[in-house]
């Protein structure tokens, strides 16, 4: 029976939520094992320049996997012909693969999923298995979308995260340094979690965003930075509507990255892992090493991006001479 009266809880929100008719579920590696069990895949192709998440699940629901390399439009250099139960995996890396442009794996493989989790913004494409986690976009301590036309004929659990929230709340009122121990904790939980469905305190939360606000945010940034950086960016970007982050490439990222940090401006290497497992003369160790992916998100505005431009190019200056 339901509960009447007592304290008032969190209020229920009513906004439409991005990715209402995808599959609902705890985190993006939940995500990829319900469409490895779904479809009976046996095999990934999987970029080196990846993160270790995904080839650890790999490992947890035994399936073989293979790694190839990318180029340095951030691209996959993929010739192979793929067997039954393989199924090729490209990540759109900082949302620059155009749907278009995945349509044409689409028709070469029809086995493909793309991974959109730096691209949360972009649709997917028709038939193409497409999944989205919520927390590099989003004040939540969990949460992903599947795309997918394959169902699981079983039930599953529904996930509970209002015990995983102190983190986010407590950074709200106070540092992030203050709460970063349980923000990694909250990361690795997701590493042994089976797949479940969406927490109800997560669904509630997504409805109460404003996304057109939010993409609009992200690509004012972007392009703002964009603008800056151009002249000394390696990679040729284009504007995403939503961006993730700015991928700023440059030598020498990991020192500016240190500089950076003692000014209070947090600049991650999204994939250490990969600069142990790649050659130190490698496209994908030199992408790890010197990206700076540059937070651009709906936190800041204008100011923060001018901040942000002349303390790279201030570091940028220091290290030239």
């Amino acid at each position: 029976m339901k509960e009447i009266g007592g304290y008032i809880e969190l209020d229920t929100y009513a906004g439409a939520m991005l990715h209402e008719k995808a599959i609902a579920l705890n985190c993006g590696r939940g995500a990829l094992e319900y469409l490895c069990e779904a479809k009976m895949i046996r095999k990934l192709y999987l970029p080196y320049f990846l993160c270790d998440s995904v080839p650890n699940l790999c490992k947890k629901i035994n399936i073989e996997y293979e790694f190839y390399h990318i180029n340095e439009a951030l691209e996959p250099v993929f010739t192979k012909e793929i067997g039954a139960n393989e199924w090729l995996y490209i990540v759109n890396f900082y949302g620059q693969l155009s749907n278009e442009y995945l349509k044409t794996w689409k028709q070469r493989y029809d086995r493909v999923i793309v991974d959109n989790a730096q691209s949360y913004f972009q649709m997917p494409v028709d038939g193409l298995d497409t999944l989205y986690t919520c927390r590099k976009y989003f004040g939540v301590a969990d949460g992903a979308f599947l795309y997918t036309d394959a169902k699981l004929d079983r039930e599953l659990p529904q996930d509970e995260s209002f015990e995983r929230m102190h983190f986010l709340l407590g950074r709200y009122e106070r540092s992030a340094n203050e709460f970063y121990s349980e923000y990694v904790l909250n990361n690795k939980l997701f590493a042994t979690e089976p797949v479940k469905r969406m927490s109800r305190l997560t669904e509630n939360l997504l409805h109460g965003i404003d996304y057109d606000a939010v993409a609009k945010r992200r690509q004012e940034n972007f392009e703002f930075l964009d603008e800056e950086f151009r002249d000394i960016n390696e990679l040729n970007l284009k504007s995403v509507y939503g961006a993730f982050m700015y991928p700023l490439l440059v030598q020498n990222g990991t020192e500016i990255r240190k500089t950076l940090q003692k000014e209070r401006i947090y600049i991650p290497t999204l994939w250490p892992n990969v600069l142990k497992e790649c050659p130190a003369d490698s496209l994908e160790y030199h992408y790890a090493a010197d990206i700076l992916p540059i937070p651009i998100d709906q936190r800041y505005g204008k100011e923060d991006m001018i901040k942000i431009a002349e303390m790279v190019k201030m570091t940028m200056n220091i290290k030239e001479e």
